[in-house]
C-alpha cells in the first residue's frame, strides 16, 4: 500500500510505517498535481496546510483512497461531509499537541497579565519602565474554560496547581475533570478573572453579548480558532475598558506562511498580547502528533481500526444506536463468518460488527454486536451451524 504524506511527516512516523511495509511518499504537491495523483495512494497525511477539498476526495475515492490522517486536532482543511459521502475515513492525532498548547495558553496568561512582552519591548528600545507595568497574580483569581476538552482540562489542571480556582462550561462533561462546571456559560463570563477558549470550530464563541457579561479586569486568552471571538467586538471591548486585556495565538485573518504581512488593528493596541499561532509548535508536540498519526492510519489499513475517527464513530457505542453482542467459540476454518452472516440474515438480524481471536490451536472465539436482540431461536441456529463449540448472549 502506499501513503502520500503531503506535508512531511516527522522521522519516527516515517520509520514506522516503513517498517510496516507501506510505500512512503513525502513529496509535497499542490491542488492540481494532488488531484491528479491522489487515487493513486491508499492514505493521504496532511497537516494544516494542505486544503483536502471535495475535487482532492472524488479524485482519491475514484482510485484508491481510503484514509486521510490529520496531523493535530484541526480538521478544518478537510472537508468532512465529502470525506462522509465518498466512503473515506478521516483520522485526526489529537493527543500529541495537547501539552504544548496547554503549556503556551498558561504562557500566554502570564504574558497579559505581567506585561511581559511589552516590558521586553520598551527595554529592546533602551528605555526602562517599572511603574507602567504593575500586573496581576495569577493565583487566587478565578479562570473560566470554555471547552473542556483534551487541551481545556489540561490548562485548568495546570491553572489549580498555580491556585487558581477552575470553572468550566461543555455541552460534554468529564466525570474526572480539573473544572468546576456550571449550567449556564454567561455565569462563567461574569465570575471569571481569565477567560481561555478551547473549543475549535468556525463559530463565534466570544462577540459583543459576551465581553458585556466579563468583569472590566478581566482577560480573555484565545489558543483555539480566531474565528471563535469576533476581533470587532473584542476591539471595541477593549477600546472602551470592558476588559483588561487579551492574549491572543489565533487571529480570524492569518497569513498564509511565514514573512507575509500581517495586518490587524489588534496591533495597535497596549493591553493585547499576540503570537503567530504557536500553540502546537514544539519539537516535542511535532513528534508526538506525527507518530501519533501514522500509527492511526497504519491502524486502520491494517486491522480496520477506527480509533481516532472524526466522520464516524470511533466506536459503535458512539454511533447512539443499541447494540447486542453475542459470543461464539468456534473451529477456526473458512467459510464459518459466511454461515453466521447468512444465518442471521435469514432471521431477520442486522450485523453491525464481529471481533475475532484465537483461543487455541484450532478454535476461535468471535464476538458479535447485532442491532436486534438475539432470541432463544437465533441462539440455537448459530449453535446447530457445523463447527461451532458454543453459543451465548
Amino acid at each position: 500500500m502506499k501513503i502520500l504524506a503531503n506535508d512531511g511527516l516527522v522521522e519516527e512516523g516515517v520509520d514506522l510505517l516503513t517498517k510496516a511495509g507501506f510505500k512512503l511518499d513525502t513529496v509535497k504537491r499542490d491542488e492540481k498535481d494532488l488531484v491528479k495523483e491522489i487515487g493513486n495512494f491508499d492514505a493521504l497525511l496532511v497537516r494544516s496546510a494542505t486544503k483536502v477539498t471535495r475535487e482532492v476526495l472524488e479524485a482519491g475515492a475514484a482510485g484508491k483512497l481510503k484514509v486521510v490522517g490529520r496531523g493535530g486536532v484541526g480538521t478544518d482543511n478537510i472537508d468532512l461531509e465529502a470525506a462522509k459521502e465518498l466512503g473515506v475515513l478521516v483520522k485526526f492525532a489529537p493527543h500529541g499537541n495537547t501539552n504544548a498548547a496547554a503549556e503556551h495558553t498558561i504562557a500566554l496568561m502570564f504574558a497579559v497579565a505581567r506585561n511581559v512582552p511589552q516590558a521586553h519591548a520598551d527595554l529592546r528600545n533602551g528605555v526602562w519602565n517599572k511603574k507602567k507595568y504593575v500586573g496581576v497574580e495569577l493565583a487566587g483569581k478565578t479562570l473560566g474554560v470554555v471547552g473542556c476538552g483534551r487541551i481545556g482540562q489540561s490548562v485548568a489542571g495546570k491553572a489549580r496547581a498555580l491556585g487558581m480556582k477552575t470553572i468550566g462550561f461543555d455541552q460534554y462533561r468529564m466525570v474526572d475533570s480539573n473544572v468546576e462546571y456550571v449550567d449556564d456559560i454567561a455565569d462563567l463570563y461574569r465570575e471569571s478573572d481569565f477567560v481561555t477558549l478551547h473549543t475549535g470550530g468556525t463559530a463565534v464563541i466570544v462577540g459583543d453579548d459576551e465581553f458585556k457579561l466579563m468583569k472590566r479586569s478581566a482577560f480573555l486568552i484565545n489558543a483555539s480558532r480566531g474565528k471563535n471571538v469576533s476581533e470587532k467586538a473584542l476591539i471595541a471591548a477593549l477600546e472602551r475598558g470592558g476588559i483588561a486585556g487579551a492574549a491572543l495565538d489565533c487571529f480570524e485573518k492569518e497569513a498564509k506562511r511565514d514573512g507575509q504581512p500581517f495586518e490587524s488593528r489588534l496591533r495597535e493596541m497596549d493591553n493585547v498580547v499576540m503570537c503567530s499561532h504557536l500553540g502546537a509548535s514544539t519539537k516535542a508536540a511535532a513528534r508526538r502528533t506525527g507518530l501519533e498519526v501514522a500509527e492511526v492510519v497504519r491502524d486502520y489499513l491494517i486491522s480496520g481500526s477506527f480509533v481516532n475517527s472524526v466522520n464516524v464513530g470511533s466506536t459503535v457505542e458512539e454511533e447512539g444506536q443499541k447494540v447486542y453482542t453475542i459470543y461464539i467459540t468456534h473451529q477456526d476454518q473458512p467459510g464459518m463468518f459466511g454461515r453466521f452472516g447468512t444465518t442471521l440474515g435469514e432471521m431477520g438480524v442486522n450485523i453491525r460488527e464481529n471481533n475475532s481471536r484465537k483461543l487455541g490451536k484450532d478454535t476461535v472465539q468471535t464476538v458479535y454486536l447485532l442491532h436486534k436482540k438475539p432470541t432463544k431461536d437465533v441462539l440455537k441456529a448459530m449453535a446447530a451451524i457445523d463447527g461451532v463449540v458454543r453459543v451465548t448472549d
